[in-house]
């Protein structure tokens, strides 16, 4: 799972992504329910918009709701919990541009945060979903996306990352990652099919990687 990442600059995506976007400014670094840039299908062709990083749930009262964390969402159960399952069977996915997110590691006996970036230096983009949630009481539209996690157990770099239980054997601790989208997978994951999309989502190689405590 992660809860602080760095979103691409306007530049960057222009140039990755091929896609304008807005003047919404936003912070180099992100939380939950921070705004971020997130790209979504339009039509046959894609479009970067803004919105909450925290999906905003279809039968919420309020678009910020802190006792829940929304920022993050399991690959395995989209298609079931309340929240996401309504973005999920509309096939709302979307690709979120980020220079490097954060992890932490526990090796030590303490947490240490760790910076993810591409070794090639390019933005990554992470799977995700996206709603859009409608003010009852004026209509205002609030975009919001999350971000999907897969499990890593066994992954020789992320497999190291967060705190491991020590009730669970090794290859048991469920150990969690972002699913980053290589460029070829990015036209199933948006315009494809479920079965397309769930063959999209695999554990990134190691190789991809330039990691490093921040």
């Amino acid at each position: 799972m992660c809860n602080v990442y760095e979103p691409s600059s306007r530049d960057r995506i222009n140039h990755r992504f091929l896609l304008p976007v807005p003047e919404v400014p936003y912070r180099a670094k992100l939380g939950p329910w921070g705004k971020g840039p997130f790209i979504r299908a339009s039509g046959e062709g894609r479009e970067c918009v803004f919105g909450q990083w925290g999906l905003i749930s279809p039968f919420a009262s309020q678009p910020i709701d802190r006792r829940f964390m929304t920022n993050n969402a399991r690959s395995e159960t989209v298609h079931s919990k309340p929240t996401f399952r309504q973005a999920w069977a509309k096939g709302q996915r979307c690709l979120i541009p980020a220079d490097s997110y954060d992890e932490p590691c526990w090796e030590s006996g303490v947490n240490v945060w760790w910076s993810f970036r591409r070794r090639d230096g390019q933005p990554w983009a992470l799977a995700g979903l996206w709603n859009d949630w409608v003010d009852p009481a004026t209509g205002e539209v609030h975009p919001s996306y999350t971000m999907l996690t897969m499990n890593c157990d066994g992954h020789e770099l992320l497999g190291r990352m967060h705190k491991p239980d020590p009730n669970l054997p090794p290859d048991a601790q469920d150990k969690r990652t972002v699913i980053p989208l290589q460029q070829d997978r990015w036209e199933a994951w948006l315009h494809g099919s479920v079965a397309d999309a769930k063959q999209a989502l695999q554990v990134p190689a190691l190789a991809l990687f330039d990691a490093a405590p921040r």
